[in-house]
């Protein structure tokens, strides 16, 4: 037997300013980024190619996903087909784990440029486009994905009014969406699947991103402590933007760890052991999943130059 949860009116109108901020938060991360990406002649950074690609997939979530759930949730009730349905829930896993594999692509970056003996100073200024093999990784990372998100393609259906979730998943579902539910062979089939998401998507990435996490804190330490011997170091002067750039990077790999492992631990109880406390905790799994979204722009928006110089013109308007 399925589980519905009930959405109260206040959790409504919480959920749809999570979602408002989110979409308005990440597009403007992609459009100021972006436009300084396109702009510049070198071709721009690294990391602000890292980071639109997550604030992309971040914005892609909220159009694709948590506007229907705003509707859902409003009192429309709609219900797709079975074709729609298989799409809908490809769609939903394949751009929930970009977004989880693209964080931690920018936790793994920034500890690679920590890590960097010295800049190449030789071509600074020379002309450059975008970077290749930093494009080809995003690509990979959306095309691994593409292929993780197979199943959700073939094993959904579509259900009707009273269709309840037997089965969820972090990356797709914390409650049947346009009547579109889990349609495995089944129940032995179907959290095996859930089981290898939760190990090798779900877990691997977070623990991958707090040793990333540590190990920058790590380096960091390590060139304050070469500052003072050797001030005229090249690598050892850039120390203090790096240290500003890895608290931002910390507090946003922490934002995610901690809504993305509030809603592991949510669904999987659900999953595992359906108790009295399952509908609380697929409701906490549900912010869960939205907080990141809604405030890492904010968090963005404190540490990069160009987004916080934007913000502050439009406040001051």
């Amino acid at each position: 037997m399925g589980l519905r949860i009930s959405v109260s009116p206040v959790q409504t109108a919480f959920y749809i300013i999570l979602v408002m901020l989110g979409i308005i938060g990440n597009a403007t991360v992609v459009g100021v980024i972006g436009k300084s990406v396109i702009v510049d002649r070198v071709g721009g950074r690294n990391s602000d190619i890292i980071i639109i690609n997550m604030a992309l997939s971040n914005l892609l979530v909220s159009v694709m996903r948590n506007t229907l759930l705003i509707v859902s949730d409003v009192g429309l009730e709609l219900y797709s087909s079975k074709e729609w349905c298989q799409f809908l829930m490809g769609v939903w896993v394949w751009l929930r784990s970009v977004n989880v594999w693209s964080t931690l692509f920018l936790s793994a970056f920034h500890l690679q440029t920590l890590r960097r003996v010295a800049p190449a100073i030789g071509n600074l200024h020379a002309p450059r486009g975008l970077p290749k093999t930093l494009m080809f990784i995003l690509g990979l990372i959306w095309c691994l994905n593409f292929m993780y998100s197979i199943p959700a393609h073939i094993y959904s259906t579509s259900g009707d009014v009273n269709s309840t979730e037997t089965l969820m998943l972090v990356s797709s579902t914390t409650r049947p969406l346009l009547g579109c539910v889990w349609n495995f062979p089944s129940s032995y089939s179907g959290l095996a699947y859930a089981t290898t998401s939760m190990v090798i998507h779900e877990t691997i990435p977070i623990i991958l991103m707090a040793f990333t996490n540590l190990g920058s804190l790590y380096t960091l330490y390590t060139h304050s402590r070469m500052r003072s011997s050797v001030p005229d170091a090249p690598v050892i002067k850039r120390v203090p933007a790096e240290r500003r750039a890895a608290k931002v990077i910390l507090a946003l790999i922490m934002l995610f760890i901690a809504s993305w492992g509030t809603s592991i631990i949510s669904v999987n109880y659900f999953n595992y052991n359906r108790g009295s406390s399952a509908e609380f905790l697929l409701v906490i799994a549900r912010f869960a999943n939205i907080i990141f979204i809604a405030m890492s722009p904010a968090v963005l928006a404190v540490g990069h130059r160009r987004l916080r110089l934007f913000v502050k013109s439009m406040l001051s308007k």
